[in-house]
Order: structure tokens, then C-alpha cells, then sequence
């Protein structure tokens, strides 16, 4: 990695809030401009899984850790296929020192496009956030704008609320994941894989791949099909189970989800993650909010209802379920804000989570989840 020492003297790139607040930094990044919604993650490793996961489309994502960098990239650590978030925000970019790097962080940002700056005051941004909640923002990586512009084109950004990101981050067609078992078995996480047992169709909003890869290793066969996908054209394929997957932006958007799931519901076995968490939720009659700051982090604690043991969480939502319907069970509580963690239906066999089990980059407490799903099939 190179160092453009006058560059970071000057720091002529900046990123400008909708609140008129501006952060001065130096680009490292794709020398882009692009609005986005600002937010920030406590995870203090783990910064390739998190700006690969396709639920951060439309977002700018704050590192509350003060280096990236320091392991660069490996192909091995992608949880999609390409980078959706909208720009990458660090205290500090360093060089990489790992056997397993193939690229540096600053390089492999360039090559996707993705606008990131270093030389922000992280602390404060993330402080800032914390007190406001949730802003728009603008970042300036080619020096072509003044501050005050920078305000404006935040402001005048549509922002993420009743937006449909999860058609931007789909698949355009059906495919089968890793059929031949190479990008499961050699992720280090298994010698060996098991014998297929069930046939599950996971939707598409914007999944993670290790989602994927937690899947296959309890025993499915996974057909992965875009998010517009109907019910019956899934029905018609005749799987054993259907997942509803992670995904960016508003639940209260993807409509068409919410009526595939309306239609499943009682016909199939269901398990939910995230954005498919709250999809399930809304299609049985709860309702969607939006956090004032979102969970976006590794650690976060969750409480399990049934045995009172609590789980350390890996998150990325901004949105939150309330008024859960009758039909519904409440699972699992977060205990930094009370609000819904998970849930199971009364009488049909389907159950959902709000956090990420499948643990990329950690940590790996809920993994036992994608076993009560094969448990669900089975019963069922």
C-alpha cells in the first residue's frame, strides 16, 4: 500500500452529513462521489465479511475499530459476489502482514468501485450517530465539491426508507450452490461434507454466502432463486423447506416478499434470517420500525427465552419488528434494547431470527439454528 503523504496532509476528501456536519479525511478508495445512509459497526475484525455482505447496499459503514487493513483480502473470505455498500469509512489504512492476504484492502476497494476514506475522526462520527441516529451522508472522494455542496446532496438523497434494495442485490436466475462441494468443504470449516438429505430453496434478498455454506453443512441441497420469485413458482420446484434470507434496506418494500411468505406459510417448513426475519414477521401481521442507530456488530447480546441463555450476536439491520401478532411466539430478546430477537409460529412450522447464525466473521454461539431447521423438516 502506498502512501500519498500530501494527500493525507491536506485531506481533501470529506464526507458531509444531512445535519450540515463535516469530516475531513484522504481518499483511499474508487475516486467516486456517492450518497449513502451512514452507520457504524463495532466489530474489531472481520472488515472483508462485512463490506461483502449485500445487506450494507445504500450504506456507508463506519468502522468504530481504529485500523483496516492490517490482513488485507483473500477470494476465501467473500460473502457475495461483489461489493454492494455504498463506501467504506477507517480511522486508519494499513499495509497488509498476512499469509493469506492475495490483495490489499485500499486496492481491492479501487477495483470494486467502492469510495472509502482514512483520516476520519471515527470516534466522533460514531458518537454523533449514536446521539442523532441514523444520517444521510456524502462522501467526496475527488475533491471536485465543496462542503457546503456535499450537505446538499446528502440532504437531497432519497435515502433507504421504503426503498427495495433486495432486487438491486438478487440473482437474476436460479442457481444451485456449490453443487461439488468446493467452496464448502475447503473453507477450512470441514474435511468432509454430509450426504444431502433435503432439498431447500433459499430466496435471495441480498444472502450471505456463509448462510449458504451453514446450510449445506447440515445435510440440504440449496437452490438459491431470485426475490421476486413467486410461491407457487417455488412450490412447483417441490423442496423440503424454504429460506427466507438476510437483504439491505426497508422490509416494508419488498412487498412481494411479504405475499410469497403470506403464501408458503402453513404449506411448508420456513426458517427466516434478518431482512427474511422480518419479512416472515410482517406477512403474519407485526410491524416494522426503524432503530434510531440500527445493530450493526458482532457483540451483541441476546437472550433465549426458552433456557434464559444468552447468545453473543453477529447484526446488520436497521429496521426492528414490534406488535407481534398472536400467532407468534417471541424466541429471543435483545438485551441492549428489549426489542424482538426472534420468534416461532403457534401452529404452523416456521420460526425466524432476527441476528446472523451462520457467523462471518463471528461469533459462532447461535450456529445450532440451522440444526432446528433440519429438525423442523423432519418433524414436519
Amino acid at each position: 500500500m502506498s502512501y500519498n503523504w500530501k494527500e493525507q496532509r491536506e485531506k481533501k476528501a470529506f464526507l458531509a452529513l444531512e445535519d450540515g456536519s463535516v469530516f475531513r479525511g484522504y481518499s483511499v478508495g474508487a475516486d467516486v462521489d456517492r450518497e449513502g445512509e451512514v452507520v457504524f459497526n463495532t466489530g474489531l475484525s472481520g472488515y472483508q465479511e462485512i463490506i461483502s455482505d449485500p445487506s450494507y447496499a445504500g450504506q456507508f459503514v463506519t468502522m468504530t475499530y481504529t485500523e483496516a487493513g492490517n490482513y488485507g483480502v483473500s477470494p476465501a473470505d467473500m460473502e457475495s459476489r461483489q461489493l454492494f455498500l455504498n463506501g467504506f469509512i477507517a480511522h486508519e489504512f494499513n499495509q497488509p502482514s498476512s499469509w493469506r492476504s492475495a490483495e490489499p484492502l485500499d486496492a481491492f476497494l479501487k477495483r470494486q468501485g467502492v469510495p472509502a476514506l482514512a483520516g476520519i475522526d471515527t470516534r466522533a462520527l460514531t458518537l454523533k450517530l449514536r446521539g442523532s441516529g441514523t444520517l444521510k451522508g456524502f462522501i467526496c472522494a475527488s475533491g471536485s465539491l465543496s462542503p457546503e455542496q456535499g450537505v446538499q446532496r446528502a440532504k437531497a438523497w432519497a435515502g433507504l426508507d421504503n426503498q427495495d434494495y433486495a432486487a438491486k442485490v438478487s440473482v437474476d436466475k436460479p442457481y444451485q450452490w456449490d453443487p461439488d462441494g468446493k467452496l464448502t468443504a475447503t473453507w477450512g470449516i470441514a474435511d468432509s461434507l454430509p450426504e444431502t438429505e433435503y432439498n431447500v430453496v433459499a430466496y435471495d434478498f441480498g444472502v450471505k454466502w456463509n448462510i449458504l455454506r451453514s446450510l449445506r453443512l447440515q445435510g440440504f441441497k440449496v437452490t438459491v432463486v431470485p426475490a421476486k420469485t413467486t410461491a407457487a413458482e417455488v412450490l412447483a420446484m417441490r423442496p423440503d423447506g424454504v429460506f427466507f434470507s438476510n437483504g439491505p434496506a426497508d422490509p416494508a418494500a419488498v412487498t412481494y416478499a411479504v405475499e410469497a411468505a403470506r403464501a408458503l406459510l402453513g404449506k411448508i417448513p420456513v426458517m427466516g434470517i434478518c431482512l427474511g426475519h422480518q419479512i416472515l414477521g410482517l406477512a403474519c401481521g407485526a410491524e416494522r420500525f426503524r432503530l434510531k442507530f440500527g445493530h450493526h456488530g458482532c457483540n451483541h447480546p441476546v437472550k433465549r427465552l426458552a433456557d434464559d441463555s444468552v447468545e453473543i450476536t453477529s447484526q446488520n439491520h436497521n429496521f426492528s419488528l414490534s406488535s407481534l401478532p398472536t400467532c407468534l411466539e417471541l424466541t429471543h430478546v435483545n438485551l441492549n434494547d428489549n426489542t424482538v430477537e426472534g420468534f416461532k409460529h403457534k401452529t404452523e412450522p416456521m420460526f425466524a431470527v432476527q441476528y446472523h447464525p451462520e457467523a462471518a466473521p463471528g461469533p459462532h454461539d447461535p450456529a445450532y439454528l440451522f440444526k432446528e431447521f433440519s429438525t423442523l423438516i423432519r418433524n414436519a
